[in-house]
């Protein structure tokens, strides 16, 4: 037999055979009640769930499993990915999922799915808790995947532009990149534990082959990390490159202001010593101009002779 069950509060429920999966989205204090009333979890579990610092973990007691996981959503607005929390109760015929910011698109959608589609409801549903476990986790794990992708193509825009754009502007998509990489870093590590936990450890209520369906989370998990691991070592090589060639532009154009310094300072210093007030040889106040003629023509040959010596020197 299977069913939608009614909102209550908060709360949405759908059962199929001896099965039901409870579905709350932003908790509050009346959803913590519903649960402390309907089943006999931990004080400390329900604590855990209004909070919003916990750290992913997965506690066993004799008749259920509590767990608390981060899942990736990227913030457009600060471009930047972040956690979104979700604990999850696992018993012998129920699944309670506490969705704590109601951002995870994938977990929303499929507990829709089960919602309207009968013969969706029947296949996820129809078998054991741990069975429901396993899609729910391997729905949200998927999810990752087009998140790493984006990361990915961006690492590959970089590559294209470094060579070519202002330093500025790469230094700038470089952070950003980076910033993201390492939040994601820390959104994923942390799952490994929990997932391989799954993987390794009997739970007989879950009435499923562990190792073969958590196994396959778990593969899925560590692939996306080995991915944000390709990601970091590529952008700190990106970053490194960046750096060399600011450090290379610096030094070319202090190499050229050198030069021209170095050509100019020779009609600078005749210039100085013809602008003194004092008698000199071939001084320009006679009123002819040909002594300023003849200086002009200093000024010039010092100026071409240090050109043509730089230029033997290749430093031109």
């Amino acid at each position: 037999m299977s069913s939608v069950g009614q909102k209550e509060e908060n709360v949405r429920s759908i059962t199929e055979r001896k099965l039901t999966w409870f579905y709350i989205e932003k908790p509050t204090s009346q959803e913590v009640e519903f649960l402390a009333q309907h089943f006999r979890f931990h004080p400390l579990d329900l604590d855990d769930v209004l909070s919003r610092i916990q750290r992913p973990k997965i506690d066993e007691y004799e008749d259920y499993l509590f767990m608390v996981l981060h899942f990736p959503v990227f913030d457009k607005e600060n471009r930047i990915t972040r956690p979104s929390e979700i604990n999850i109760f696992v018993g012998e015929n129920y699944v309670v999922t506490v969705h704590c910011s109601g951002d995870l698109k994938p977990l929303a959608k499929f507990f829709q799915v089960c919602e309207t589609d009968k013969e969706d409801r029947e296949r996820y549903l129809g078998r054991s808790s741990g069975f429901l476990l396993y899609h729910i986790l391997d729905r949200l794990v998927t999810s990752c995947f087009p998140i790493l992708n984006k990361v990915t193509e961006n690492i590959d825009d970089i590559e294209d532009i470094i060579f070519s754009k202002p330093v500025p502007e790469t230094v700038h998509k470089i952070s950003l990149i980076r910033r993201d990489l390492i939040s994601f870093r820390r959104v994923i590590h942390p799952q490994i534990a929990v997932i391989e936990t799954l993987e390794r450890e009997e739970y007989p209520f879950f009435k499923e082959d562990q190792e073969v369906y958590f196994g396959d989370i778990a593969d899925h998990i560590r692939k996306i990390w080995d991915g944000l691991e390709d990601c970091k070592e590529v952008i700190d090589g990106l970053a490194d490159t960046s750096n060399w060639l600011t450090s290379h532009r610096i030094q070319e154009i202090m190499r050229i202001l050198t030069i021209i310094m170095g050509i100019l300072a020779p009609p600078t210093l005749i210039a100085s010593i013809y602008g003194m007030n004092i008698p000199l040889p071939g001084g320009v106040n006679s009123g002819s101009l040909l002594p300023l003629g003849i200086l002009l023509a200093l000024m010039a040959i010092t100026a071409g002779t240090i050109f043509f010596y730089m230029r033997h020197r290749r430093y031109l």
